[in-house]
């Protein structure tokens, strides 16, 4: 299976998706855009977004829509769908159709991410690594 060259923006790879996937990555989008100083690229072959460092993304599956937090295990409290994987304390909300979440939770999840990032420094860098 050939791997298909990444999108060349967030509102290419917005593009590409349609359906629920599209809607839904649209209102996650206006999420973590609503946290000023959040920076949206396109990085690993999905939508970052940067404050910081990394503190969240939106990957578009076949089946799914992921919303991710590389300190997300410590956000639990806002969303308890938040599961725990991978490095960096990350944590994915895994969205399927029909699945939604409040608008008003992905912004709160934005903001936190971003903060902890303000407070904390680089959730993918050693604390003395600056």
């Amino acid at each position: 299976m050939r791997k298909s060259p990444p999108p060349s923006s967030p509102d290419a790879y917005v593009a590409a998706l349609d359906g629920w996937r599209r809607e839904l990555v649209e209102r996650l989008r206006a999420a973590a855009l609503s946290v000023d100083g959040m920076v949206e690229v396109i990085k690993w072959g999905h939508i970052v977004y940067l404050q910081d460092g990394p503190a969240l993304l939106i990957r578009a599956e076949e089946e799914r829509v992921l919303f991710g937090f590389w300190r997300g295990q410590r956000l639990r409290g806002i969303e308890p769908r938040l599961k725990p994987g991978g490095k960096y304390e990350m944590a994915t909300l895994d969205l399927r159709e029909g699945d939604d979440i409040a608008h008003e939770i992905a912004v709160d999840l934005a903001r936190a991410a971003a903060q902890m990032n303000s407070d904390l420094g680089r959730p993918d860098r050693p604390a003395d690594a600056d």
